[in-house]
């Protein structure tokens, strides 16, 4: 491999997980927007890919943003909110169901829960990941509280990726 494609291979390598993770992150800021504000998908959809993602807004820098992976988990939160929900409602306490929870920590866990029941990526990438992005707008107990609920969901939804382990 010449210097020239060796440097611009290290350059790009790092670039794709910092997509997936703004696409993550820009994913529960729509489910937000959609759940506070009652958008519709395709103004919402639009708008991130417009305005937001890897654009400058108010003096700060949004990464750019795995755009398909935006649109998976977005697209997939509305497509199977009837299954997800009772997941996530399931792994809550008794007596807090899921619509009772902040509105961004129920896109987080919305956003997570169907990563996970799309089996890919790895359930330990998810859970980071969603953790990750809690950790953006959420106290650290919360932050704990998606580690958790994530986790009884990863390992109930993906039972052989826990086994051994």
């Amino acid at each position: 491999m010449s210097d020239q494609a060796k440097s611009q291979a290290e350059k790009t390598a790092p670039q794709k997980p910092m997509k997936k993770s703004a696409a993550r992150l820009g994913a529960v800021q729509a489910l937000y927007q959609m759940d506070m504000a009652a958008t519709p998908l395709n103004d919402v959809l639009a708008e991130f890919e417009s305005h937001w993602l890897g654009q400058e807004v108010e003096g700060i820098e949004f990464p750019e943003a795995d755009r398909r992976l935006f649109r998976s988990v977005v697209e997939g939160v509305l497509n199977a909110q009837r299954q997800i929900d009772p997941l996530v409602d399931g792994t809550l306490s008794k007596g807090w169901p899921l619509k009772r929870v902040e509105a961004v920590l129920r896109a987080v866990l919305r956003a997570g829960a169907f990563e996970l029941m799309a089996k890919d990526p790895p359930a330990r990438v998810v859970i980071t990941e969603y953790v990750n992005v809690a950790g953006a707008f959420l106290d650290r107990d919360e932050t704990g509280m998606v580690n958790a609920v994530l986790d009884a969901l990863a390992h109930e939804l993906r039972p052989d990726e826990f086994r051994g382990a």
